[in-house]
């Protein structure tokens, strides 16, 4: 892995944002339905994010749904004028919380519509089409339906930049031909690194890369290198995480999620974590298979 000097701020569409930014989805209830067993402590946890230097959330009106965009407008509107809210459309949710395709021009457009709503805003920052090809990853098809579906609504005005999410490297350089892709949201980590030849391309065209699950999602990341390396340097294992994707590539913006105040800063210190090189080559065997999830 080639290692970066580090860098605290990235392009993002039209506007400079921090590397270390907040995914609001954790703010919702469990598995992402319903509303959060604690709303003050959701709203506390945006608003340190906030105190904190972070000028780039993550966030969907699928989350909840319509709750965590709800949350997000409670706690922080009016907006400060550096903060950069991006969200994602693509998907649904039913009645019983499964992810659902919502792709279609009419299901976009109400989506984008809904986002606006609840979140206050008269226009989108950035808004990420979300793959549902592959529900588990992404899959290979077409997508030019639903990007030009967007496009129109951003000719309209409603959004400003267009990114793509659970993608594939073909899906993202056919998205190019259609439309400006401001930014792209896969999963990638130190234990899924199915995208690191993707990062580098990116990073070439100065494209912006926005892992999501930084820290394994719902199944936290476990190893015994990247505990070893943590006490060696003097952090927290996540922390030791997140530092070695900021140490990976400029173009990598992080926005890991968390409901709890304590948790938000510890992700915001790994923003002044050094890795040495012996540690990140550690770590970067952990791509090749000493991890267990739990």
């Amino acid at each position: 892995m080639k290692t970066s000097q580090s860098i605290r701020s990235y392009r993002l569409g039209d506007r400079e944002v921090g590397r270390l930014g907040f995914g609001a989805m954790q703010l919702a209830g469990p598995g992402v339905f319903g509303p959060p067993r604690d709303r003050s402590a959701a709203l506390a946890v945006l608003r340190a994010a906030v105190e904190g230097g972070v000028n780039h959330i993550d966030t969907s009106d699928f989350y909840g749904p319509h709750v965590t965009n709800q949350i997000v407008r409670e706690a922080l509107h009016p907006y400060r004028d550096d903060l950069v809210i991006a969200t994602k459309v693509g998907a649904r949710r039913g009645a019983d919380g499964a992810w659902l395709p919502a792709m279609s021009q009419a299901e976009l457009t109400a989506a984008v519509h809904d986002n606006l709503r609840n979140l206050g805003l008269d226009v989108l920052e950035v808004v990420n089409l979300r793959s549902m090809l592959g529900t588990h990853g992404p899959e290979e098809g077409s997508l030019e339906a639903p990007l030009a579906a967007l496009a129109e609504l951003q000719h309209r005005g409603l959004i400003r930049h267009i990114g793509l999410s659970n993608v594939t490297a073909r899906q993202i350089e056919d998205g190019r031909r259609l439309c400006t892709i401001a930014c792209v949201q896969n999963m990638y980590n130190l234990a899924h690194r199915g995208d690191d030849n993707l990062v580098d391309s990116l990073a070439a065209a100065g494209i912006p890369y926005v892992p999501f699950f930084p820290l394994g999602g719902f199944s936290p990341l476990q190893s015994k290198a990247l505990d070893q390396v943590a006490a060696e340097v003097g952090v927290t294992p996540m922390q030791a995480a997140l530092a070695w994707l900021l140490q990976r590539s400029p173009n990598i913006l992080l926005i890991p999620g968390t409901s709890s105040v304590a948790h938000l800063r510890q992700n915001l210190a790994a923003g002044e974590v050094r890795l040495p090189e012996d540690a990140v080559t550690q770590l970067d065997a952990i791509g090749c298979g000493d991890v267990v999830q739990r």
